[in-house]
């Protein structure tokens, strides 16, 4: 999806269906003004030349340099998809409900490895998160209304109702997964997962797996150089994914929807 800038779309010709911008996955999601920004500027300079594929790689890497995390080569010339649909973010975006097997498997479709699966994860340090992508592990996790997920950390669950996702029907307060560092790229995220205090069913999900949790313990014993080459080699990695190159696709020419 973001290897071929689908999500930038508002709209696609070829369906009336909503695009993956409103996909529940991504409802998070900012900066989109910033892209289209940005595409105008080196449209004036170089027209039909850089696509926003390109763009949005570029911005991901340079946003994370930018707050003094890893630098990694992000190589040019992805072309632009012409087809947005949200419900596909559901099946191609992994889940924050997602127990490790599922994850596993997810990764694995895109040749992606444990490894990949922690390292990128890592990512989370300063991501943030609407209450429903996991109120239901503090209000509703068998089913049951009142039920809380027991591995999950009670004095940060008891934190999290009382502060931040006061009901199960708070559906527009954001979280940060990394909280008193969600603005610094480093291992806080990783420390967090060995104290329980993972936001997502699928943060928890890597210590429930013996290879996975050796990973953590090994970063979290590290140093963050390490740990950075580490990310970068993965953030690589999943950079090549499914590229529209050459004669698929198109360069568009506004990055919220396909040329005419």
């Amino acid at each position: 999806m973001g290897c071929d800038a689908s999500v930038l779309l508002n709209f696609t010709s070829s369906s009336g269906s909503q695009t993956e911008k409103v996909g529940i996955p991504n409802l998070t999601l900012r900066g989109f003004s910033f892209i289209d920004d940005i595409k105008k500027i080196i449209e004036a300079e170089c027209p039909g030349v850089v696509s926003c594929a390109d763009i949005i790689s570029l911005v991901a890497r340079d946003s994370i340099v930018v707050i003094g995390g890893p630098f990694w080569n992000v190589p040019t010339g992805r072309r632009d998809g012409t087809i947005s649909i949200a419900s596909e973010t559901l099946s191609d975006i992994p889940s924050p409900f997602s127990n490790f097997s599922t994850l596993q498997n997810d990764f694995a479709k895109k040749g992606l490895d444990l490894k990949d699966l922690v390292l990128l994860s890592g990512a989370h340090t300063i991501g943030v998160s609407l209450c429903t992508s996991f109120s239901n592990r503090l209000y509703n996790f068998t089913g049951t209304f009142g039920t809380q997920d027991p591995s999950l950390d009670s004095e940060y669950a008891a934190n999290l109702k009382a502060k931040k996702c006061k009901s199960i029907n708070d559906n527009t307060t954001i979280v940060e997964m990394d909280p008193g560092s969600f603005k610094t790229f480093d291992l806080s995220y990783y420390k967090l997962l060995l104290k329980r205090r993972g936001l997502f069913q699928s943060d928890a999900a890597l210590t429930t797996s013996t290879t996975t949790k050796t990973y953590i313990n090994q970063l979290v014993a590290g140093s963050l150089k390490e740990f950075y080459v580490e990310f970068a080699q993965s953030m690589e990695k999943m950079g090549r994914i499914e590229v529209k190159t050459g004669s698929t696709g198109e360069i568009r020419k506004h990055c919220a929807v396909v040329n005419s």
